[in-house]
């Protein structure tokens, strides 16, 4: 996997995070530059956790599923990127009612804005990938990408956040399609 998939993964993934982190943005709710780099570093390490997750429990089955395994692949990111077109399709952007940098909130909101990348760990692990690279891009692209969702909330509003969902839940899907079709054609 070269550097432009990983990052187009990464940008995929993100999407979430930059999501809630808009609406966080537009909520008011986050004040000074330490509650946005609590939101953005918490994001931004769960998302690139979670992938080893789903890698480790991908490895462990791999050898059982390789027959299919580009075929789970697919299905997982294109289920996660359905996922995401459907939520940013059926809500509007989430508000908040506190500041979303702490406590129990800022853990929710961290695993309910990375599970994704569980299931993308898995895809990783059937396709034979190494994690540790892509989960550090992921990481990073996820933190640098909720700093940016806080600020387009501030300015922008609460449009944005849901369209950025959209756009997130597509690149899954092509990134899907291709492992499936590079798979197919070999």
């Amino acid at each position: 996997m070269n550097l432009f998939e990983i990052m187009m993964i990464a940008v995929g993934l993100a999407m979430d995070a930059f999501a809630v982190s808009v609406a966080a943005g537009t909520s008011g709710k986050l004040e000074g530059k330490r509650a946005v780099f609590r939101l953005s570093f918490h994001f931004g390490l769960f998302q690139a956790f979670m992938p080893v997750i789903g890698w480790a429990a991908g490895i462990t089955v791999a050898h059982l599923i390789s027959a299919v395994d580009h075929w789970i692949a697919f299905g997982l990111l294109a289920f996660v990127g359905g996922r995401m077109i459907h939520s940013a399709i059926q809500t509007d952007t989430e508000t908040f009612s506190a500041d979303p940098s702490r406590g129990a909130s800022l853990v929710l909101l961290s695993v309910a804005t990375s599970i994704d990348a569980l299931a993308v760990g898995l895809s990783l692990a059937m396709i034979n990938v190494s994690i540790w690279y892509p989960c550090v891009i992921i990481g990073l692209v996820t933190a640098a990408m909720s700093v940016i969702g806080i600020r387009a909330g501030r300015y922008f509003g609460k449009k944005l956040g849901p369209r950025m969902a959209v756009v997130g839940g597509v690149i899954l899907i092509f990134i899907g399609l291709k492992i499936l079709v590079s798979h197919l054609a070999a």
